[in-house]
């Protein structure tokens, strides 16, 4: 099995977990495809397809459906194993953490995109960068607002980034920072893997 081949494979693996935790969220809360679609915004029969892991379903998706459901984001892509316990953890300080680039970095697939988490939480800080790995193709989403704000760097790659119906084509070296709450969407429509520093407030994982 080749590397493109071992990666849709996961990625395969991620979206029907994904779609799984969605189904049996809307169940513990009594809601319908019908209610969710109307709590998230999303389609009821987009909403279907994800839960049967036939689409992929995008971060900013996903944060409506997570808000909907009142999960967590990373609530959507745990595996329900057990952590192996390990005494009690060290309270982490309120003012900063600190990461190692040997430390094992926590990573999200969804859909198209890579999320590799470049902190640890921080029980006073409300940032969240990520390095972004952003796959060609796949479903374009619709442009959507939401609170906060964001920014992406481009490190590697090209990058198509929307804000508010003007489509913008960022090269190695751009970067764009804007308030979520104006519509927006990514994409990558070159054929090669786009790699992008982002930071988003509040915090989405």
């Amino acid at each position: 099995m080749g590397r493109s081949d071992r990666r849709a494979t996961a990625a395969g693996g991620e979206q029907e977990r994904v779609g799984a935790h969605i189904r049996r969220f809307r169940n513990e809360r009594g809601l319908t495809l019908r209610g969710l679609s109307a709590k998230s915004g999303l389609s009821i029969g987009f909403l279907s397809q994800v839960e049967r892991g036939v689409s992929s379903i995008g971060l900013t998706a996903l944060n409506s459906v997570a808000n909907a459901l009142d999960h967590p984001v990373a609530a959507f892509f745990d595996d329900d194993e057990p952590e192996p316990e390990s005494g009690l953890p060290a309270s982490p300080p309120h003012h900063f953490t600190l990461t190692r680039r040997e430390d094992g970095a926590t990573q999200y697939v969804s859909g198209q995109q890579t999320y590799r988490m470049l902190s640890e939480r921080g029980p006073g800080l409300v940032l969240e960068p990520m390095l972004v790995h952003i796959a060609p193709g796949g479903r374009r989403e619709e442009a959507y607002g939401h609170r906060g704000e964001e920014f992406a760097y481009v490190v590697r790659g090209e990058l198509l980034y929307e804000v508010d119906g003007v489509e913008h084509r960022l090269f190695p070296g751009d970067s764009v920072h804007l308030r979520s709450d104006v519509p927006h969407r990514m994409f990558n429509d070159t054929g090669e893997v786009t790699t992008v520093v982002s930071v988003v407030t509040p915090r989405l994982f």
